[in-house]
């Protein structure tokens, strides 16, 4: 089967759908390999930067007592956690539409082309196999090409979601760590005052 007698077989609705197809792979190819990269770059730099973005909003020189310390550092955190949550989301959307809806399309192609194609064989009025087997068979191609863009944007999600994860559980671990050690210095200088 020749791609170019299967291109000029087709009408507008399956051409406008095989760009639509195109247009969703090379965005969820895109969106998923700079994702990674990002989701990579995160996790790595996760645990220092959550340390230095709290010193520099809740320094360890603050004069407050141990109640509003703790408070301040929990809401520091939180709110620090939650850019992070929504920095490594980004771009997962797109993913899991590409995923959910690609196959649809193709599917959608393929019911269109068979469609075109027994609309064509009754205007000949040849029914045969060999009439029919040739233009449902390249009106399958746009099943095809939907999971051949469907599956590349599940791997690419999955995997990314994986790896977010992750590092949001790492930053979780590390800000109950940060927690507590910020609140060391204030509970000794508490328990000096009380011992003078």
């Amino acid at each position: 089967m020749d791609l170019m007698d299967y291109w000029q077989y087709t009408d507008i609705i399956t051409k406008a759908l095989f760009f639509a197809l195109f247009a969703l792979s090379v965005a969820s190819w895109v969106t998923g390999i700079l994702r990674l990269y990002y989701s990579r770059q995160l996790a790595k730099t996760v645990a220092a930067d959550l340390a230095q973005q709290l010193q520099k909003q809740v320094p360890p020189s603050l004069q407050a007592s141990a109640e509003e310390r703790r408070l301040m550092t929990e809401q520091t955190l939180l709110q620090l956690i939650g850019r992070y949550r929504h920095r490594s989301e980004q771009g997962l959307p797109l993913l899991g539409t590409t995923a959910a809806i690609a196959p649809f399309i193709g599917l959608f192609g393929t019911v269109w082309g068979i469609f075109h194609a027994l609309r064509s064989i009754g205007m000949s009025g040849q029914a045969g196999l060999a009439q029919v087997a040739g233009p449902v068979g390249e009106a399958l191609i746009m099943t095809g090409l939907g999971l051949a863009v469907a599956i590349p944007a599940v791997i690419f999600y999955n995997i990314i979601a994986r790896m977010n994860r992750r590092t949001l559980f790492l930053a979780n671990d590390i800000a109950h760590g940060l927690l507590g050690a910020s609140m060391r210095p204030a509970v000794t200088t508490d328990k000096t005052n009380t011992n003078v």
